[in-house]
């Protein structure tokens, strides 16, 4: 299996896990609140590296320490740290003052704000993957939009956090070309957005122990699986796929949800909504199969 394939299996697993993620997240919202849902998350897969990036290490005896750039590792981690707490926060405001679907449809929009980063760092996207985002984005509308598109205040915070999300890639994406070392850079984005998150946990809300210890399943469903596995994958997946390209992949997170919520929550899709997905399983397809060309032509 070649590295390009490799990639995008596990970005696909990303998507797959961070979808099924939201029924965890749901279930985590009816008893603690946000900040403190994302600090426990978090913490967890922060910890859960840890013994990850040790035993790698001790089994892989080939490995070279000299080919890592630590200094780098830091700074990325950090910085994916920060671009992670900052888009979640957005996220979260911006949920409470719009609708789900209006803020799924808009924070689904960093499809299409990596390609623009991409143009203004002089990186050029080809015109199928043009298409791809098109054909994309019309599926998350006919997917997530059940009212009105007028804009609110909430939906200008939710398209911050789209922005934020973008550039969460596309930090990834340059660290990754500086011989970092992918689980050890993740960790340290868990560990930076949950110092950060267990500040704004403090001074916001009340956290209990009693409503964290109720909701643990949850908890570490999110915390091992979305965060600590997914995350990871990502930036592994990343080495080996164009940004454009890789979020096309991701964005199918928000089919796997919808299809989670419908299959475990028995939550009910409309036939618009099946198109919708239908639509963004379409744009990847094509995506993938037009990188499979020119990976082949060249």
């Amino acid at each position: 299996m070649n590295n390009s394939i490799k990639g995008s299996l596990m970005l696909l697993l990303t998507a797959l896990i961070w979808g099924t993620a939201f029924v965890a997240q749901s279930v985590g919202m009816d008893y603690i609140q946000p900040f403190t849902f994302n600090f426990s998350r978090t913490i967890v897969g922060a910890f859960v590296l840890i013994p990850i990036i040790a035993f790698f290490r001790k089994a892989d005896k080939t490995r070279n320490k000299y080919a890592v750039s630590l200094k780098n590792t830091v700074t990325g981690g950090i910085l994916c740290g920060i671009m992670l707490f900052a888009a979640g926060s957005f996220q979260q405001s911006g949920i409470a003052l719009t609708t789900a679907g209006k803020a799924g449809f808009i924070t689904a929009l960093y499809i299409v704000i990596v390609p623009l980063l991409e143009l203004l760092i002089y990186k050029r996207t080809s015109g199928m993957i043009w298409l791809c985002v098109f054909i994309a984005a019309v599926g998350f509308y006919l997917l997530c939009i059940k009212e009105s598109l007028a804009i609110g205040s909430g939906d200008l915070l939710v398209l911050v956090c789209a922005v934020l999300f973008a550039g969460h890639i596309m930090v990834i994406d340059h660290f990754n070309a500086k011989n970092t070392d992918g689980m050890l850079m993740s960790c340290i984005q868990f560990f930076t957005s949950a110092f950060l998150l267990l500040i704004c946990m403090l001074v916001f809300e009340k956290p209990d122990i009693k409503s964290i210890i109720a909701v643990w399943r949850p908890i570490m469903y999110a915390g091992v699986m979305s965060s600590g596995v997914a995350y990871t994958l990502q930036i592994i997946g990343q080495k080996y796929t164009p940004p454009a390209a890789a979020t096309l992949i991701m964005s199918l997170e928000s089919v796997f949800a919808a299809l989670s919520g419908w299959l475990i929550l028995n939550e009910n899709m409309s036939f618009k909504e099946l198109m919708g997905c239908a639509l963004v399983f379409s744009a990847v397809v094509l995506a993938q199969s037009n990188k499979k060309k020119r990976d082949a032509n060249e």
